[in-house]
């Protein structure tokens, strides 16, 4: 799971839209409508994450996002794993906020969490589906949160029928070696 903040821009002019032999052609002034934060959830072995835009990134943002993946993305799982930054509004304390002691105490036992180490996000394998999301569709002007929402769900959508997933190879023997100067060195009498 990882999230990331967007800026809202709508165009200050129309643009020009691309005709046979032409380009569209687009001013580079723009009005600024506001943030956004984007929730990615993504199971990188199954081919399949879920992008939701929220008007804020809080506790209760955050415990909103973890309920519908427990009880709408995953209902049946006994347990379920989630690897995540160790941001402050990231903490089983947000469900109790969110939710009444009971429920958030049942959503909480079905949640298991692990933190990235402390400059270590490129082990946070839902840091590469926002790469690909920032690359594949958020590279132009989006106005509003509902078109936001509605812009990622579809990008998601797509990459879920598509199966794409991770092929994660960086594993800890080459990350000894290409981060070495991350590894303290121990010395042995």
């Amino acid at each position: 799971m990882d999230e990331k903040p967007c800026q809202l821009l709508d165009e200050a002019r129309k643009p020009i839209p691309a005709s046979p032999g032409y380009v569209r052609k687009e001013d580079n002034e723009y009005i600024r409508k506001g943030t956004c934060s984007l929730f990615l959830f993504t199971e990188p072995l199954g081919g399949w994450r879920r992008c939701d835009a929220s008007e804020r990134r809080t506790k209760q943002d955050w415990a909103e996002q973890v309920r519908i993946l427990l009880e709408e993305d995953y209902p049946d799982c006994e347990k379920v794993i989630l690897v995540m930054d160790n941001l402050n509004t990231h903490n089983i304390s947000a469900l109790y906020e969110r939710f009444p002691p009971a429920h958030a105490f049942r959503l909480s036992q079905r949640l298991e969490i692990h933190h990235t180490p402390k400059h270590g996000s490129w082990l946070n394998i839902a840091e590469i589906e926002l790469s690909a999301l920032s690359t594949q569709c958020l590279n132009r002007r989006i106005s509003s949160i509902e078109m936001m929402d509605r812009v990622v769900k579809s990008w998601a959508t797509k990459r879920n029928y598509n199966q794409k997933s991770v092929d994660w190879q960086f594993d800890v023997t080459d990350a000894r070696c290409k981060l070495k100067h991350l590894y303290p060195v121990i010395i042995t009498n």
